[in-house]
This record gives C-alpha cells, structure tokens and sequence, in this order.
C-alpha cells in the first residue's frame, strides 16, 4: 500500500504541473488570435515569430516533462529563427515542426483536462484500496489508476511532439551544411599552414642550401678548406630541411599510423609526452593484426589525442593524463582525462574548436567536460563500419 501511495503521489505531482500548462496553454489562445488577426492584416506579421518562439518554449516544456516521466527523451527539430523579419516569418511558416506544435496544442486543450479525472480518485482509492489492500490483502485497484492518466498524458504527448521525419531531415540538413562549413574552412586553415611551414622553413632551407653549394663550388679551387666548411654547412642544412619535410608529412598523416595502426602511433605518442600517460585499449589490437577503423578516422582520433595532451602539457598543470580508446558497434570512441585546473576555454584558442571542426567532418561527436578544479575529459565518438 505504501509504494502504492507514493507511485500515486508522484503521479499526482506530474497530473497538477500537466495541469498548470495546460491552463497556461488556454490563457495563450488569446495571443494566438491577436497575433493570426495581426499577421493577416500584415501590419504586425513581426509577432509571428515571437508567437512561434513562445510556443516553441512550451512545447519544450511539455517535452520535458513527458520524457522525466515516461524515461524516453522527446528530441526537438527546430529551424533557427534567424534572419530579417521576412526571412524570419518564411521560417517559420515552413518549418514542419511549426505544424506539429500548433497541432499537439490544439489537441492539448483537449487532452489537458485529464488531470480533473483525477480529483475523484483519491478520496475513493483511499477508502476502497484501503479496504481492499488493508483487510483483504489485495492489490490497489483505483489509485494506480492515476498513474495511468500521467502515463497517457504523457503517451499521446510524446505522441504529438514527436517531430516528423521532414523536420528531422530538415534539421539534419542544416547540420551538414554547417559541417561543412567548419569542415572546409578547417581545410582551408590547414593548408595554409602546411603552405607556411613549407615557405617559412623548408623553402628557406633549400634557398640556403643552394646558395652555399654554389659558393662553395666557387670557393673550391682557391680556397678548399672554406669549400669544405661550406659543404658541411650545406649538409646541415639539407638535414634540417628533411626534419622539416618530416613534420609536414606527419601533420598531413602521420607514417606511424600506417606503420603501427592506432594503438602503437597512440602509444608512442604518450611515451613521448611531457606527462605520464597511461593508455586503456578495448577491443583494439596492436599493428595490423585485428580489424581497424578506416584512415581517415584513425588519423582524427589521433589528431584529437596528440591535442588533447599538447593543451594538458601547456594549460592544465597536471602531471598525468590517461586515454582510453573502445571500440564501439557503431564506431571508434576516444576519452582523454587529466586531473588539471581544469576551466577549458573554445575560445581560448586552446585548439578545441579546430578538433570539434575535424570530428565533425566525419559526422562525430565532440564532449568536453572541464570544470574549475578539474578534471578535464574529452570524449568523442567517430562513427565508422568495422
């Protein structure tokens, strides 16, 4: 009888709070028609967007509030009202989702009376479960009854809410062009560094190297010892500019990838970092003898964990770091965790954003978690077929 009670009260909080939004939903039939009078004489055809807003905003609300009570999240497909006042009402005309919420209000100002149903079942399940349950050591039969009028409201809601399949691709849409934004200027940021480091150092290097090849051809003759030193300043030179052909490659792709797979290019890159890494392997193997992601994946997770450590090294002031790396059914999963100060910035230039723009080109997912005090964890997801 007890847990009976409690599923019944809890129950009765969620049917009160339905309650309240639904009444607030029948106090805002008043800016629906203000603002449809409005858009049809086209003087105030601004308010529609705001209109839509606001029932964007309960809608979530209700979204919210069914997902808590039914455990099963409700997502949301929304096009940003963004843009002139024009570019604004076209949206969200347009918009499916607009529909789908116009339509779970309507039908909310049916289904929103449910909560009244309520009202006269707990003075009768409190007598007839408390004889029933009391004397003959039965199970309740009328107050579980108001945990299924929460259950409906909650069913036909995410029902209702739940955003059609235009909407979500829509949406979807709109997420890949933005990808691809960030995917290409990403592309074009990395070119040029890779034509900087070429013209900065290699190109230099060469220039000189030429140019003490020559005077050292001239110097042979009159002067061999000078012709020697030259030679020798030339091979120098000539190695410097290997180093640094070296670590241009290595940006583009690192040899140790296609050398040793994923897991030696990532241990070899914790041996040589500045903090004592410790690396966690589920599910990969070492080299080429299990299954591996494609290159393309591997190169970004390993991009993500050398700038991870390079920002825990500079920024966290911690002296350990740990990664893990999972194989997953549906892809490669990369955390990276250190005990430093924590409070990462995007904008700090700390080189986040350049990671999230080189996940999101292969459509994963980047969560950091950084809190003042630490600790700092960075997990991505790359989705990939095995």
């Amino acid at each position: 009888m007890r847990h009976t009670l409690r599923q019944a009260a809890r129950a009765t909080l969620q049917l009160v709070i339905s309650a309240a939004m639904a009444f607030g939903s029948y106090i805002f039939i008043t800016v629906l028609l203000i603002t449809a009078i409005l858009t049809a004489t086209v003087v105030g055809a601004f308010m529609l967007p705001e209109t839509v807003l606001l029932i964007r905003r309960i809608a979530g609300a209700k979204r919210q509030q069914a997902g808590t009570w039914s455990g099963r999240k409700i997502p949301e497909a929304y096009q940003p009202l963004t843009g002139t006042v024009r570019e604004r009402v076209r949206t969200a005309v347009r918009d499916p989702s607009t529909l789908t919420d116009f339509r779970w209000m309507v039908a909310y100002y049916a289904y929103g009376t449910l909560p009244v149903l309520m009202l006269p079942l707990w003075p009768l399940g409190l007598v007839v479960d408390g004889v029933w349950c009391g004397l003959l050591r039965r199970e309740a039969v009328v107050l579980p009854l108001i945990s299924r009028l929460a259950d409906l409201d909650a069913d036909w809601s995410t029902a209702l809410l739940k955003p059609s399949p235009k909407a979500q691709l829509a949406v979807r849409v709109e997420e890949l062009v933005q990808t691809r934004a960030g995917a290409i200027a990403a592309h074009g940021a990395e070119l040029r560094r890779i034509e900087r480091d070429l013209h900065d150092g290699t190109q230099a290097r060469l220039v000189s190297l030429s140019m003490r090849i020559g005077l050292a051809k001239r110097a042979y003759d009159q002067d061999p010892a000078a012709a020697r030193r030259m030679l020798d300043e030339a091979q120098t030179l000539a190695e410097e500019a290997l180093t640094d052909l070296r670590h241009v490659v290595r940006a583009i792709h690192p040899p140790i990838l296609t050398d040793r797979g994923l897991v030696g290019a990532v241990r070899a890159l914790a041996a040589s970092s500045a903090l004592g890494v410790t690396v966690t392997v589920d599910g990969l193997t070492d080299g080429h003898d299990g299954p591996r992601a494609p290159a393309a994946v591997e190169a970004a997770a390993y991009f993500v964990i050398a700038e991870s450590l390079t920002n825990a090294a500079k920024y966290s002031g911690a002296d350990r770091a740990e990664v893990r790396l999972a194989r997953a059914r549906t892809g490669l999963r990369v955390q990276v965790r250190d005990e430093g100060r924590g409070g990462a910035d995007e904008a700090g230039g700390s080189g986040l954003l350049g990671m999230r723009r080189r996940v999101a080109a292969l459509d994963g997912s980047v969560t950091v978690t950084s809190p003042v005090g630490g600790p700092t964890v960075i997990e991505v997801e790359l989705p990939c077929v095995w």
